[in-house]
């Protein structure tokens, strides 16, 4: 057996956070051979002081996140630090970590940072996170019920960087008017279980419809935004616009290793039922590659162009072709 020196730093010791986060791996991810190679990997980096150097708490948990993700290549695990201290009841801990979640979750309007109608009749929501329907189900049905009359529609996830598959199953459902059907399966390894989502029977307010959608995304785009945009890309409810996501699909809790570090631990999977498979490590290939900057611009032309072709031989509602018309020549003007 080695043993290896306490390197303490300002009160904490790179030792006892390492084998406390092996311990960890080894207990929660959901890849029991995989939590074990990163285990040894870190400890035997330890072993040979390769920490030694690192004074800050924030400069080691960068480091170890690289660590943990060289070996995984899994982008949900990382070490986290705080200066205030935490409880190490993992209850405890969860309440508080919950009451920040939903003070922030709130004033951030529950993601939804833009919703509105753009000209050309075309329905737009920026919308910078997925949380639970408990807390956010008011503010998205509103959104969705404002842009329910356009012709259609464009969600931007390029920032988003995630949440719950219960909100994504939710705003997924106004985008069908089928009975419910299965959207994911999640496994989890503490239960060995499989657990489903599916689109619901009931929503508040107005179906979307068939009407076209597009999903904006960026390397930024990630875990439940990645879902998002998977289900719809395979479901071939939606155009994706933009760039290759970040690629994280396994999900988790946060994990309180000392009153100061915590870890956060995928201990499940995400199973899509069309292709078995799930995102994790490749992200999701758009249908038009573009740049993050560029992505806006492409799927709004590409809907402005569908409004034109829909309406323009109508008498009634021809001034929304004769709109959505100037809006594009604007649009290309501007280039």
């Amino acid at each position: 057996m080695i043993l290896v020196q306490a390197n303490k730093t300002n009160g904490w010791a790179h030792d006892e956070i390492i084998h406390s986060l092996a311990k960890a791996l080894n207990k929660h991810y959901v890849f029991p051979d995989i939590a074990k190679e990163m285990g040894k990997y870190l400890e035997l980096k330890l072993t040979r002081n390769d920490y030694e150097a690192i004074k800050s708490p924030e400069a080691f948990c960068e480091q170890i996140t690289i660590d943990l993700r060289e070996i995984s290549n899994d982008k949900h695990l990382k070490l986290r630090y705080t200066e205030q201290d935490r409880s190490m009841d993992q209850k405890m801990s969860e309440r508080v970590q919950q009451d920040e979640y939903l003070l922030k979750a709130k004033i951030d309007n529950y993601g939804f940072h833009k919703v509105e109608r753009r000209p050309g009749n075309i329905g737009y929501i920026d919308l910078r996170g997925f949380h639970d329907p408990e807390f956010a189900g008011e503010t998205a049905a509103n959104a969705m019920n404002l842009v329910a009359n356009t012709d259609a529609l464009i969600f931007d996830v390029r920032n988003n960087g995630g949440g719950s598959p219960f909100m994504v199953a939710f705003i997924t459902s106004y985008l069908f008017n089928s009975e419910p059907f299965h959207l994911n399966s999640f496994y989890s390894r503490a239960k060995d279980d499989l657990s489903q989502s599916w689109t619901l029977p009931y929503v508040p307010g107005k179906r979307y419809g068939n009407k076209p959608v597009y999903v904006l995304t960026s390397h930024r785009t990630f875990s439940a935004a990645e879902e998002f945009t998977y289900n719809l890309k395979n479901l071939k409810r939606a155009t994706v616009v933009g760039e290759v996501t970040a690629g994280g699909a396994n999900p988790g809790f946060i994990h309180q290793l000392t009153m100061h570090f915590s870890i956060f631990i995928p201990n499940g999977r995400a199973i899509n039922p069309i292709t078995q498979t799930n995102w994790e490590g490749t992200g999701v290939i758009p249908d038009v590659k573009t740049t993050q900057n560029e992505a806006y611009e492409t799927a709004y032309e590409l809907a402005l162009n569908y409004v034109i072709n829909y309406y323009q031989d109508s008498k009634e509602y021809g001034f929304l072709a004769k709109e959505a018309e100037n809006q594009l020549r604007q649009l290309k003007g501007n280039k």
